[in-house]
């Protein structure tokens, strides 16, 4: 189906808009046999909703002569297609996927270029939104903002809250929208418990670091060496036990479900992964090495796509002094005195420094930074695009745009996966780390000079960024999803020989 809006219809069943409508925008094309939920007609094609008989918005017939010449590539030689038949503007036919990310920023912006790339290739895609349990073609919107930071206790109640609204009200809507492949953010552990319950595939997101067990890898959070030694592997269960304990929060909503779906013991996150295929925005090289996992997890690089930027023209650093960028991300930017730190460190080493503080301080606190510069927001890329090195929290995604532009980094890991992406960065040469509450001005300043004057950390970031334009990002991401869901047995009858 091919169509330019959406026009929701009220769904008397669930009092509230109907769910159950495809999504009809982007130059998506559909068999005419595989909705399955769907009534459609040949030619002129209407949408109607099987479980509450809401019809969807017409749209056009399939255009002769465009899009379709080529025969698909796995149909056997003696399968007869019609054209009223074949695909509109793609020769695959389009699927369902329904998508499930908590409402991060960074892992929004992820699945939206993966939806927009699927999109182009005439998928229909729905997002699965935890707010008021509901199926968008939107994304989850952020949180609202709040007075202080979350504790870790809050975070995890927040995440068991919305992990079990996401399981009470999860499979009805997923079931109502007849999908073929729930695409799940490893954060989300409610998107592989559901895949599980309703006997459909799933293949898991990793915008952070990955977490799919591998002896040796520790756990994200955990700023460990690989060691796949008998001795390494050993205390990584043990740090598997102590997570466990911590976040059993989480385990008791995930177990509580799993009871009563019959699944057996579902009690971490890594019981909720896909077994067969992770798609991973860590860039080829970054990550450790995966001898076990490696054939289920694909390095891919940055899934979003990367805006041209311009440099702000108030800021002009003098060219013949080295030029650093200290950022603690969207939301560290409140931590004034390691801020204020930073910048004095910086000045001691000789550079000019630009401070940003993601609107975490206010004009009176920024105003107390001693720093050449100081922002609540910059553009980022055009920064690190004239930045000789960046100061950074080791948040996932500030490390890869450093690695894209060449620059490299001191990592001062705050929260979350910033231990495992600082120890990372230096594993791979491209940084060094330090801790941001144990380090003096003094060793910060000695940092920043060494990582300004030793060319090998330079050299390994521009070994990455010479690499970048080959990372497969969402493009190869939406590849994979592909070759596993266009399986002989995946097709419409039609299509199989």
């Amino acid at each position: 189906m091919v169509g330019s809006t959406r026009r929701p219809n009220r769904c008397a069943s669930l009092s509230m808009v109907c769910p159950h409508v495809f999504d009809l925008s982007g130059s998506s094309s559909v068999m005419a046999d595989r909705s399955r939920g769907m009534s459609l007609s040949l030619g002129r094609m209407r949408a109607r909703c099987a479980p509450c008989g809401a019809s969807g918005p017409q749209a056009p017939g399939p255009r002769r002569g465009g899009g379709n010449k080529s025969r698909p590539p796995w149909l056997s030689p003696d399968t007869k297609v019609s054209p009223e038949t074949t695909m509109v503007a793609h020769d695959k036919p389009g699927s369902s996927i329904v998508m499930v990310c908590p409402p991060y920023p960074s892992h929004v912006q992820a699945f939206e270029a993966l939806a927009q790339e699927l999109r182009a290739r005439g998928h229909q895609v729905r997002y699965l939104c935890a707010d008021r349990a509901r199926c968008l073609t939107s994304p989850p919107e952020p949180p609202p903002a709040r007075l202080r930071p979350a504790t870790l206790r809050e975070d995890i109640a927040q995440g068991a809250a919305r992990t079990d609204r996401l399981c009470r009200h999860g499979p009805a809507l997923i079931a109502g929208l007849r999908a073929d492949l729930i695409l799940g953010d490893q954060t989300e552990p409610a998107a592989g418990l559901i895949a599980q319950h309703l006997g459909l595939p799933m293949i898991s997101v990793a915008c952070a670091l990955p977490f799919d067990p591998e002896p040796g890898i520790p756990l994200p959070f955990l700023g460990w060496r690989c060691d796949p030694s008998p001795k390494g592997v050993e205390r990584l269960a043990s740090a598997r036990r102590i997570a466990g304990w911590v976040m059993a929060a989480h385990g008791r909503v995930l177990q509580h479900h799993a009871d009563a779906w019959g699944l057996g013991r579902r009690r971490d996150f890594a019981d909720c992964l896909s077994p067969v295929l992770t798609l991973a925005q860590v860039p080829p090289g970054f990550d450790y090495p995966r001898p076990v996992s490696g054939a289920r997890v694909h390095p891919l690089g940055p899934f979003r796509a990367a805006p041209a930027e311009t440099f702000p023209g108030d800021i002009r650093p003098d060219p013949d002094r080295p030029f650093v960028f200290v950022s603690l991300g969207t939301l560290q930017g409140h931590r004034l005195a390691l801020l204020m730190r930073l910048a004095r460190a910086c000045r001691r080493a000789g550079a000019q420094v630009l401070v940003t503080h993601g609107q975490g301080l206010s004009a009176a606190q920024a105003a107390r930074i001693p720093a050449d510069w100081v922002r609540a927001f910059v553009p980022q890329r055009a920064v690190l695009a004239r930045a000789d090195l960046c100061v950074t929290h080791a948040g996932l995604n500030t490390a890869l745009e450093c690695l894209e532009q060449g620059v490299p980094m001191l990592a001062l890991p705050l929260a979350n996966d910033q231990p495992g992406v600082a120890a990372r960065i230096a594993a791979c040469g491209a940084g060094l780390r330090l801790s941001p509450s144990l380090s003096t001005e003094r060793r910060l300043a000695l940092a920043i000079q060494r990582l300004l004057d030793e060319d090998s950390f330079r050299a390994q970031a521009r070994r990455f960024a010479r690499q970048a334009p080959a990372w497969p990002g969402a493009a190869g991401a939406v590849d994979l999803i592909e070759t596993h869901l266009f399986g002989q047995a995946r097709l419409p009858a039609i299509l199989r020989a």
